[in-house]
């Protein structure tokens, strides 16, 4: 498994007339945050376009339980529980500074070829990355 948080605080924009963050923003926080956690593996989107790879996401599920406010401090956990194929799975946790689940959700990309645009299994330097990220969490545990 390997695990990131990522932090964020709502603009005032991305609140609606009820006072609470609107529930599409949550989609646009979460990817933020697999982007992040993709940068500190050395795998964000100028590296993988650098190797004519795409990510375009396939699915998004999202619970939603609590809201969130304006400037209120919000913790994303993103995880990858296991090792994708040509699907990619990240799974999110929203909790606010109370430490207040939000919500949960989940997305699926695929790794397709940047000119094919046809889907592909894991490119060897990704599967190189993730493969050596597994194993050292796995040492640490």
């Amino acid at each position: 498994m390997i695990t990131d948080v990522f932090q964020l605080r709502p603009r005032y924009g991305e609140v609606d007339k009820m006072g609470y963050v609107y529930h599409a923003n949550y989609v646009t926080f979460c990817h933020q945050a697999r982007n992040e956690l993709l940068r500190k593996l050395g795998l964000d989107e100028v590296k993988l376009e650098e190797n004519q790879i795409m990510l375009p996401v396939i699915s998004f599920d999202i619970k939603y339980r609590k809201p969130a406010h304006f400037d209120e401090l919000i913790t994303i956990k993103t995880t990858i529980r296991e090792m994708p194929k040509v699907r990619f799975s990240f799974y999110f946790e929203v909790k606010n500074e109370q430490n207040v689940l939000l919500c949960k959700a989940k997305s699926d990309v695929v790794f397709v070829d940047i000119q094919s645009r046809l889907p592909q299994k894991i490119p060897s330097f990704v599967e190189k990355i993730l493969t050596t990220n597994f194993e050292t969490i796995n040492r640490l545990n």
